[in-house]
C-alpha cells in the first residue's frame, strides 16, 4: 500500500505510522543503536529533515494553535487513519512528559500521528528506560528536539515536596525529585520547573549518545512548563 504523505504545519512533510512489522522495527532499532555506539548516530528507516530550531518552533507553533482553539491535527489524523499501511515513522520531536492524564502531548502541540516521539513517566524523570527510549528516538528515528515538559500542580513533585508516607512504590520517585525540591524553597511551581530543567540537563549530559548529538548541533534538549489553566507551554531558561 502507498504511504500517505501529510504536510506538517511548519512546512515539512511526514509520512504516517503503522509501518514495518514489530520484528523489523526491533531489528532496525538495534542495528541503528549499534551503529551509534561504533561510529556515531546513523539514520535508519526514518529520519526527520528538520533542524533542531525548526523542530522546536514547530512544537511551539502547534501549542499556540492549541491555546487559540485552532487545531489542525484531526484532519491529518483522519487522512492517515484511512490508509491500511504506511512505510515508516518520522517524528521530528520527542517529549518527555509526566504521566498525568491532563497533559495530552499531541493535542498540546497540535501534532498528528507519527510526528512526536512521546515518553511518559510520573514526574517526567529521565530514568534509564526513558533515556534509552529517547536515545532511540534521536539516533534511529532522527528526532531533532527533546522537550522535557513539566506541568502545573504535578502530583509526583507535590508528593516529593511534602515527603509524606505513600502506598506502594510511589516513594521511589522521591530520590530523583529531591534535587528540585531542595532548590525550590518549598514552592511547588518552582520545584516543578527546577525538575524539568534538571531532567533536561541530565539528558543532554549523562547520555553519551544524546550528548554527542547535542555537541554536533543535531539535537537540542530543552525544558518547558505546561500551564493547565491556559494550555500554554513556556520554555524554561
Amino acid at each position: 500500500m502507498r504511504a500517505v504523505e501529510t504536510f506538517c504545519n511548519c512546512g515539512g512533510t511526514h509520512e504516517g505510522p503503522n509501518g514495518p512489522s514489530r520484528r523489523t522495527f526491533l531489528c532496525t532499532g538495534l542495528a541503528g543503536l549499534a551503529a551509534a555506539r561504533l561510529g556515531g548516530p546513523s539514520p535508519a528507516r526514518a529520519q526527520s529533515t528538520f533542524t533542531p530550531d525548526v523542530a522546536l518552533k514547530a512544537l511551539l507553533d502547534g501549542n499556540k494553535r492549541f491555546v487559540d482553539h485552532k487545531l489542525t491535527l484531526f484532519d491529518e489524523d483522519l487522512a492517515i487513519l484511512k490508509q491500511n499501511a504506511v512505510a515508516k515513522q518520522e517524528p521530528f520531536a520527542a517529549v518527555l512528559s509526566c504521566a498525568d492524564s491532563r497533559v495530552p502531548v499531541e493535542l498540546v502541540f497540535d501534532q498528528s500521528i507519527g510526528h512526536i516521539f512521546v515518553t511518559r513517566v510520573a514526574g517526567n524523570l529521565a530514568s534509564p528506560e526513558i533515556i534509552a527510549s529517547l536515545e532511540y528516538g534521536a539516533a534511529v528515528l532522527g528526532t531533532k528536539v527533546i522537550l522535557v515538559l513539566g506541568h502545573a500542580n504535578c502530583g509526583a513533585v507535590k508528593a516529593a515536596l511534602e515527603g509524606k508516607s505513600v502506598p506502594g512504590q510511589i516513594s521511589a520517585l522521591y530520590a530523583a525529585l529531591r534535587p528540585a525540591v531542595d532548590a525550590s524553597g518549598g514552592d511547588l511551581e518552582a520545584a516543578i520547573k527546577a525538575n524539568a530543567k534538571i531532567q533536561a540537563h541530565l539528558l543532554a549530559t549523562a547520555s553519551p549518545v544524546l550528548a554527542g548529538l547535542v555537541k554536533q548541533g543535531q539535537v537540542k534538549v530543552v525544558a518547558g512548563f505546561y500551564a493547565l489553566d491556559t494550555g500554554n507551554v513556556t520554555l524554561l531558561d
